[in-house]
């Protein structure tokens, strides 16, 4: 592993470690898992919910959260759900509806499905964090959904990690030739977690590469 350690340290601004650029294969990913949803799940954009309202079925039925986060029901109009889990909308929805239209409704909320479309961008951005995609995205259009690099950044190094066939790959991204046109701007799937190279990223890509041996990147690990 000293070997990536010496290859995780080269300069700012330059390619380097042991991740492959230019992978021809690096194709899409494999079908995302549902989600198991549980108590403890907190509603996110794009999720799909059923609705039940005892005693009003035209009140009932599946509805979708928003890309900011809402959802519409007939009289109540306009509700946040982002960030909560099943029960605490239930119960806000049963304390709107009952607080002008209906007396002491009994709601019930289940997660049907759970938005999978997420990516997780790290290392040497603005606001590293788990972001929601929806449709086709591109390797800058997430970059930019983190607010851009940071100033330490090295754009010439950025790892994306995917699960294809079962098992956990990597390739490396240069953000100035791709900026620049003189590479393409690849594709970023649901589930691919994304490190951008810079003084503070570099012991991201210490934790993310030294769990596995060195011969093992960018094959099955």
């Amino acid at each position: 592993m000293a070997v990536a350690a010496l290859g995780l340290s080269s300069c700012a601004d330059k390619r380097g470690g042991t991740v492959p650029y230019d992978v021809p294969n690096f194709g899409a990913p494999d079908a995302p898992i549902v989600l198991k949803t549980d108590e403890s799940y907190h509603i996110g954009p794009g999720d799909q919910l059923a609705i039940v309202v005892f005693r009003v079925p035209e009140m009932s039925g599946d509805v979708t959260v928003d890309m900011t986060g809402n959802l519409t029901m007939p009289l109540i109009g306009q509700v946040s759900a982002v960030g909560k889990t099943a029960d605490q909308l239930q119960t806000e929805l049963a304390a709107l509806l009952g607080s002008k239209y209906l007396q002491n409704p009994e709601v019930r909320v289940a997660v049907k499905t759970a938005n999978n479309q997420r990516v997780t961008i790290d290392g040497s951005v603005k606001q590293a964090g788990i972001y929601p995609i929806a449709g086709p995205t591109t390797l800058i259009q997430a970059i930019a959904l983190a607010r851009g690099t940071d100033t330490d950044a090295n754009p010439r190094r950025v790892i994306v990690f995917r699960v294809i066939g079962g098992q956990r790959q990597a390739a490396s991204f240069d953000l100035t030739d791709i900026r620049r046109g003189g590479a393409p701007d690849p594709a970023i799937f649901g589930n691919d977690v994304i490190v951008v190279d810079g003084n503070k990223a570099r012991q991201n890509f210490r934790d993310a590469l030294t769990a596995v041996p060195i011969l093992s990147i960018f094959r099955p690990f």
